[in-house]
């Protein structure tokens, strides 16, 4: 059965800080484990699918630690016109992501899977995000102050990155950053979750 469950253990499958200071909110006590998987996409897969796909992965390969756990997955990518833009990892490959967004509006994908003995619930959390036309010199400054390498997108909706956007369109706030509360909380109460936990 997928509501209640004696054990409630909880396991954030991510070695991301964002997701562990976002999941830290809801008040409840969990640990994290990162799952070392292939982040890769698949031939022809598109940005949305990727996502869940690897929110999913992510979730399983962490449950065969955690048998008795219930397990958070999440991804997340940014979709360009069906193109999947990922972390950029450096300097140069920021840049090139922020000048290929510049007037866009991109779609970020932010997938969610709560699982439990091999059942799951997985969800998946669009925002639409439109980059402002701002000059090279600006976007260069930003990646400097701010080095937003490990981000999709290069641009932390959470910190300096705001100046570069013009407008985010989202039912959930948080899923821009990395982990959807507003779905993940509505899940772990259908799952028995107290939350707030007293």
């Amino acid at each position: 059965d997928f509501s209640m469950s004696n054990t409630k253990q909880l396991v954030l499958a991510s070695s991301s800080l964002y997701r562990r200071q976002l999941l830290e909110r809801l008040g409840l006590p969990f640990t994290t484990a990162s799952p070392d998987i292939d982040e890769s996409p698949l031939e022809h897969e598109l940005p949305k699918a990727m996502t869940i796909r690897l929110a999913q992965l992510k979730a399983s390969t962490i449950a065969k630690q955690f048998p008795e756990a219930w397990i958070i997955g999440s991804d997340q990518c940014a979709d360009l016109d069906g193109q999947i833009i990922g972390k950029p990892g450096n300097h140069e490959r920021a840049l090139a992501q922020l000048k290929e967004m510049q007037g866009k509006t991109v779609v970020f994908h932010t997938a969610l899977c709560l699982l439990k003995s091999g059942k799951q619930k997985t969800l998946s959390i669009p925002t639409r995000v439109r980059f402002r036309n701002l000059p090279d010199s600006i976007l260069e400054n930003y990646l400097r102050i701010e080095k937003p390498y490990d981000c999709a997108g290069s641009a932390k909706s959470e910190g300096m990155g705001i100046i570069l956007l013009e407008q985010i369109e989202s039912d959930d706030p948080t899923a821009l950053i990395g982990l959807p509360l507003i779905a993940l909380s509505g899940l772990l109460r259908e799952t028995g979750f107290a939350i707030p936990n007293e």
